[in-house]
């Protein structure tokens, strides 16, 4: 909102009611969006050993896996720099622009990891060629995230944003189920030979149509309700306002939002490294590490994927009643509680045992991505949400990309096999830290935007929730200021003494 919108008393008039249609319009391709790039994380943590075999054919099994999952790796080196470059077109152009051009850049880059010939075939110019197609992913991913979590939070009721947020997420598990499914059925139709040969290259073709989709709708999607208005006030007070500041204002970003920055990225830590922890590196860990047959825990992992597909918009529904706060501490204790327990039963090699321990971290899981694209949005101002969150999100993915990578070297270098979740518990640390210092933001407008709603009746509501709590800050403010007069008459007296006490000051 504008200074003088803020320093105005909100009126129903300034509520902003949400079309169904284009809610579900943003929602959906948001989240499909989302789904396909997961789709091709789960495809490609699946066939991880085949890309070792493929690209890397001249080292030991344990190396060839290590050296798949550091490609899977590195390109999270490269997201700050694509969160730099489509957060600030983000806050230029708007989101949409950005969302149809990242899913582009990702489709396109998917496609090709199918078509890079063998290591036996080119030499080094395969394990060349598929870390550049895995860098343009991470450039892309770098703004597509970020900004779907936006684009939905942006066009979300104040009061259904939670339940709505958490099906981007839904289309992450979703494309995850997908490719692992995909993989699995592929694999077992054409055996393991054929499968190293050419078949895991089909899964990674079929990024092509699922983009065109996926760019359908999001060119069909309208920009949110929240920078279509900060484009009306930017005209109406100053015209040059979006060319001449900064392309990323990173130092009032810093300044002005540090709080905010730190806490997105200990949510994003705690969040990510469990989620690539149980969704990318177990399948490697089940197989290499404990010895489980290929099929058998691929299956257990994608049966707990399913459940967490049933347990997800729950999350997000319950958050919009009870808050964000509860289900940020509720995850993290869990991890940092119950990792060693559930690796203890994963390692059992009891298949009801495994599932449940497999259980376990998925439900902390969805306690944490169930709430991640409500909360993380609500954290900065219009004007820089794009730049600001994308900024602080990549820079700590950076550090949860590379889990697999990580926990690989560890295990094979200790030959612990419980250091997967030792680095679990070290995370949820950050998780607790964050909850400290986190603000409820359920059932309340984005950062310095007007309030969303879905009828006028519901928009009635929030303004005289809005005034209740206006009411409750200024009682709040006035029984500081009450103390805060007591201290002074105290201190007034207490001066008043000791000047009494000394005869050049009386």
């Amino acid at each position: 909102m504008s200074e003088q919108a803020q320093n105005s008393p909100l009126s129903i008039d300034d509520v902003t009611l949400i079309d169904d249609s284009k809610l579900k319009k943003a929602v959906t391709a948001a989240a499909l969006g989302n789904a396909m790039e997961w789709f091709d994380f789960g495809v490609y943590g699946f066939v991880a050993y085949a890309v070792g075999q493929v690209f890397f054919p001249d080292v030991s099994p344990a190396v060839q896996t290590v050296a798949a999952l550091a490609t899977f790796s590195v390109p999270f080196l490269i997201r700050p720099l694509g969160g730099v470059f489509f957060g600030a077109m983000g806050d230029r152009f708007g989101r949409q622009k950005v969302l149809s051009l990242t899913i582009v850049i990702m489709a396109a880059s998917t496609f090709c990891i199918g078509l890079i010939p063998s290591y036996a075939t080119i030499g080094i110019w395969a394990p060349i060629l598929l870390l550049l197609c895995k860098l343009a992913q991470g450039f892309s991913v770098g703004g597509e995230y970020t900004g779907a979590a936006i684009f939905v939070a942006e066009y979300a009721p104040d009061r259904k944003r939670g339940f709505l947020a958490s099906w981007l997420d839904f289309g992450s598990i979703a494309g995850f189920v997908l490719g692992a499914g995909f993989v699995v059925l592929l694999s077992t139709a054409v055996g393991e030979e054929s499968f190293l040969s050419w078949g895991w290259r089909i899964p990674f073709f079929f990024a092509a149509p699922l983009g065109l989709i996926g760019l359908y709708l999001r060119h069909a999607a309208e920009e949110t309700p929240a920078f279509a208005e900060r484009l009306a006030q930017a005209e109406q007070e100053d015209k040059q306002s979006l060319q001449e500041r900064p392309m990323v204002p990173i130092a009032e970003i810093a300044r002005e939002h540090f709080r905010s920055l730190a806490i997105c990225i200990g949510m994003v830590l705690v969040t990510n490294i469990t989620y690539y922890m149980l969704l990318t590196y177990m399948p490697t860990y089940l197989s290499k590490t404990l010895g489980y047959s290929e099929d058998h825990g691929v299956l257990i992992i994608i049966a707990v994927m399913v459940g967490m597909l049933f347990v997800q918009p729950v999350v997000g529904l319950m958050s919009d009643k009870i808050g964000r706060k509860p289900f940020l501490a509720f995850g993290s204790t869990v991890i940092l509680v119950l990792s060693l327990p559930a690796f203890h039963f994963i390692a059992s090699g009891n298949s009801v045992m495994i599932f449940f321990g497999l259980l376990i971290l998925a439900i902390a899981l969805n306690c944490l991505i169930g709430i991640m694209a409500a909360t993380l949005p609500a954290l900065f101002p219009a004007r820089i949400r794009y730049s600001a969150l994308a900024i602080s999100f990549n820079i700590s993915i950076i550090v949860a990309g590379l889990t697999p990578t990580i926990t690989a070297y560890l295990v094979e270098l200790t030959g612990n096999i419980y250091v997967p979740a030792f680095y679990l518990m070290i995370a949820s640390l950050f998780g607790l830290a964050t909850t400290l210092f986190l603000r409820e933001t359920a059932n309340r407008p984005l950062y310095g935007d007007t309030p969303n709603a879905s009828s006028r009746k519901e928009a009635r509501s929030l303004v005289a929730q809005h005034h209740d709590y206006i009411e409750k800050n200024v009682e709040e403010i006035d029984e500081e200021l009450a103390k805060l007069e007591e201290q002074k008459k105290a201190l007034l007296e207490k001066r008043e003494e000791l000047v009494g006490q000394h005869p050049r000051l009386t």
